[in-house]
């Protein structure tokens, strides 16, 4: 009968499961009024959250309440962030917090924190875009107001510590409705110049007066300048956009001119240890090259010079001996063989070699010549016919009437054939 029924603690924390599920629930912006505000000795912040109509109980931990700009105070209007969730030992729901801004700016809040993660998505804060600012500029563009304390702080820091830096200025707007244009007019028209290090900012303000450096085009700007950027913009607790686009954030308009150029005095210092190292270096490589030249000195060739030459000599007396018997030597080898062709049987009997072969030769191809010479034929009792100069070797070659030659061995008969 009993077993319908569940205890007040696992209802708190079926509750608390469900709504610590909710996406919704997980990221809530608040606005309202600060009441029972307590702060821990720990550091912890107690308070409720209240508008004409609801309230609701607020926490906001230590690591969390240690970043605020402002003391919260009873009856303040803020704006804050945090998730919704329960506290299972008063089964009541609260907010824990985590940012809390006064209100008033916190719809300018909002459009920064939205546009930060837009950029950041996009890879504009991505240390491997950042462009190296150089050692030694000599030509500084500054994008800021003519007038005012950041242009002379600027001016000033930099004749301080590099007077050889030559700067330029590009005069803008740095607030009011039309300051975003004309700063990126003024980056784009930087970008023309030959300047090694371009310094975009102005000095402090609130918010509002520093929210030209919080717009996506001013941003874009500065991530697509060829030039490093050095963004200085109001002080050292101010953040804006364009701090996280640039290639270096400087806490200052001073600080971004310390950043921009070296001081003069440590270049000098520098160039005094560079002195200091080249002559150390210098003097090393004396001193190695001195003992070298001992070394090279001591040796026996260079002591007595005449030794080279005494073993080229003998080195010279060595290779014409061996010349002188290796010509011999060819001499007598081919001495020997002509001795040996003299005793040659064509030198000895040079007509038994060279001519009774030739005779022996010639008179057997005689002697087949007059074996197939038609002379011989004649000799043996046979005729030739001839007509026309031509032999007749069958009577299909002649006809009646036709005038024949005989040959015979002892003279020519002429016929008629009839």
């Amino acid at each position: 009968m009993n077993d319908k029924y569940i205890t007040v603690t696992q209802l708190t924390k079926y509750i608390k499961f469900k709504i610590d599920r909710d996406v919704n629930l997980n990221e809530v912006f608040l606005k309202g009024e600060i009441s029972n505000f307590k702060a821990h000795t720990r550091g912890h912040f107690y308070f409720t959250l209240k508008d004409e109509n609801s309230r609701i109980n607020a926490i906001m931990f230590q690591s969390n309440a240690s970043k605020l700009k402002f003391t919260p105070e009873e009856g303040m209007k803020v704006l804050v962030t945090g998730r919704v969730s329960v506290y299972e030992a008063t089964g009541g729901y609260q907010i824990y917090v985590n940012e809390m801004i006064e209100d008033g700016v916190g719809n300018l809040y909002v459009a920064f924190e939205q546009l930060k993660k837009k950029l950041e998505k996009e890879g504009l804060f991505d240390p491997l875009h950042k462009k190296k600012i150089p050692l030694f500029p000599t030509t500084i563009g500054i994008v800021t107001a003519p007038t005012g304390a950041a242009i002379r702080d600027i001016l000033s820091t930099i004749q301080r510590r590099f007077p050889l830096a030559k700067t330029i200025l590009f005069p803008s707007l740095v607030q009011g409705e039309n300051a975003k244009e004309d700063v990126v007019r003024q980056i784009q028209r930087a970008a023309t110049f030959p300047i090694d290090v371009l310094i975009v900012g102005r000095g402090g303000g609130s918010i509002e007066d520093l929210w030209c450096f919080n717009e996506e085009m001013v941003a874009r700007a500065i991530y697509d300048c060829p030039i490093p950027v050095i963004s200085a913009v109001g002080h050292e607790i101010d953040f804006t956009i364009s701090d996280f686009v640039a290639d270096l954030r400087a806490p200052t308009p001073t600080g971004a001119a310390e950043m921009a150029v070296p001081n003069q005095s440590d270049v000098v210092n520098y160039l005094r240890q560079l002195k200091i190292r080249s002559s150390q270096v210098i003097q090393k490589q004396l001193v190695l090259n001195r003992q070298h030249f001992d070394q090279l000195t001591q040796r026996p060739i260079l002591k007595n010079p005449m030794m080279l030459y005494q073993v080229k000599e003998q080195q010279f007396d060595h290779l014409l001996d061996k010349l002188e018997q290796v010509t011999h030597f060819l001499i007598e080898k081919n001495r020997d063989r002509f001795r040996s062709v003299l005793r040659h049987s064509v030198f000895s009997q040079p007509k038994r070699i060279l001519i009774e072969p030739k005779e022996n030769a010639y008179l057997q191809i005689l002697g087949k010549l007059e074996t197939l010479s038609p002379l011989a034929t004649l000799q043996r009792g046979y005729a030739i016919t001839k007509k026309d100069e031509k032999v007749i070797t069958s009577v299909k070659d002649l006809k009646k009437n036709d005038q024949i030659e005989i040959d015979l061995k002892d003279g020519q008969i002429k016929a008629e054939v009839l």
